[in-house]
């Protein structure tokens, strides 16, 4: 009975076009209003104070402001330039050139859309001019932005340690060896696509060394931030919450006083943006306490678990449905959204399985950074067409071999637990 009206209030809600925050909350308190046996109404303030007093969630407005400042400090520009004078001179050079950029930003902004963003900015017409088609330029980097999720820091891992209650530094390793992986699965499938492209060139600009050691210098401090945030985490300088106060002062110093991209006059710009982002993921973060305490007091999840096992007892097959649930909901839901959501009901299921919470975070990430990909939700095809003027159907049309290739990774993440501990049995 509570399962059954809180997830039909819940659709009701969603089906109106209710924020996904106040959703949470709202159908929450149906429930808690009108099921007798459930805990009462003070139940939801006490979980939503008890959400936010939370100290690693504090890492998530400094992160979304830190990959702000560094988005308007010209650091995606010159690492774009850096990796331009690597590569960009061989056949086809350009698309491992934007794949590779998105690498580098991703492991400065943590975020998916705005990797798209800065790095198809930059990249999608630069590729036109030597003979890329817009419609594959915007899908190889709507693709690429995907690993803005994956490769440390990573905001929806650190909402995921948050609500999952394990180590966001291990969360952070876990996610590098299936990143790397994708971005060169990326290249791979992008030379297939290119082999018979008679019109693609050469970059314009020569391979020198004197040109890679003049971009290796502009782009220097841009390309330190990961060192800076990861070896601090790592050598036991900071947590990972300090660690995104760090970047935010770095950010502020370089883009203010190094690079000079930004002026003090943008400054509340760039903070108000922020601070609309960071409201909007906390807000929904609190509410989804409350409802997960709800999910967890009524049972769903062992429910849910029972009837997994009923369909089968072999874990392969139960995953491969996980699998399968959450490609849907990350099609239509957003990933914050969708983590906090589904981490209470899936994670005693995975565990039960004998899965590694640490591996079961990479999964749930990658599913939903997939959804990034697919329409219609596809926040990235969003952010690439708007930025090359294609429209969502022909860019949705092109992704589809970098969408297979996604589908073969997610099930090496999945099956191979090796590939997301690695790093972290290191540390």
């Amino acid at each position: 009975m509570v399962a059954a009206v809180l997830f039909l209030s819940l659709v009701a809600l969603l089906f109106f076009s209710v924020p996904i925050g106040i959703c949470l909350g709202l159908a929450t308190m149906v429930v808690m209003l009108f099921v007798d046996g459930t805990p009462p109404l003070v139940l939801l303030a006490r979980s939503v104070v008890t959400g936010a007093d939370s100290f690693p969630l504090i890492a998530v407005p400094l992160f979304v402001l830190a990959g702000d400042l560094m988005q308007h400090g010209g650091m995606s520009r010159r690492i774009v330039a850096f990796a331009n004078s690597l590569i960009g001179h061989i056949r086809a050079g350009l698309a491992y050139v934007n794949v590779l950029a998105c690498v580098f930003f991703a492991a400065i902004s943590g975020s998916s859309p705005a990797t798209v963003a800065a790095i198809g900015s930059n990249m999608i017409p630069e590729m036109e001019k030597v003979g890329y088609s817009r419609r594959f330029s915007s899908a190889l980097t709507a693709s690429s932005g995907m690993i803005g999720v994956m490769i440390p820091p990573s905001i929806p891992f650190i909402i995921y340690g948050v609500t999952a209650e394990v180590s966001i530094g291990k969360l952070f390793l876990a996610g590098v060896i299936p990143g790397v992986m994708f971005a060169l699965m990326f290249m791979f499938i992008a030379r297939i696509l290119l082999r018979k492209e008679s019109d693609v060139v050469e970059s314009s600009v020569p391979f020198s060394v004197g040109s890679v050691a003049s971009n290796f210098r502009t782009s220097f401090w841009a390309l330190l931030v990961p060192a800076i945030i990861l070896g601090g985490i790592y050598g036991g300088i900071f947590t990972p919450t300090e660690a995104g106060a760090v970047a935010v002062v770095y950010a502020a110093f370089i883009g203010l006083f190094v690079y000079r991209d930004i002026r003090i006059s943008d400054l509340p710009t760039i903070l108000a943006q922020s601070a609309l982002t960071s409201g909007t993921i906390l807000i929904l973060v609190v509410m989804a306490a409350a409802f997960g305490r709800l999910v967890t007091l009524a049972q769903i999840p062992t429910q849910l678990a029972e009837s997994l096992t009923s369909l089968s007892s072999n874990p392969i097959l139960i995953l491969l449905l996980i699998n399968l649930l959450l490609l849907v909901i990350g099609m239509f839901m957003e990933t914050i959204s969708s983590i906090i959501i589904m981490t209470p009901i899936l994670l005693p299921v995975t565990t039960a399985l004998g899965v590694d919470p640490i591996v079961f975070g990479v999964i749930l990430t990658v599913n939903l950074a997939i959804g990034f990909c697919t329409p219609p939700l596809g926040v990235n095809l969003f952010v690439a067409s708007g930025i090359s003027g294609v429209s969502i159907e022909r860019i949705s049309i092109a992704i589809l071999p970098f969408f297979v290739g996604m589908l073969v990774l997610l099930m090496l993440v999945t099956y191979v637990p090796a590939l997301s501990l690695a790093l972290p049995s290191l540390w």
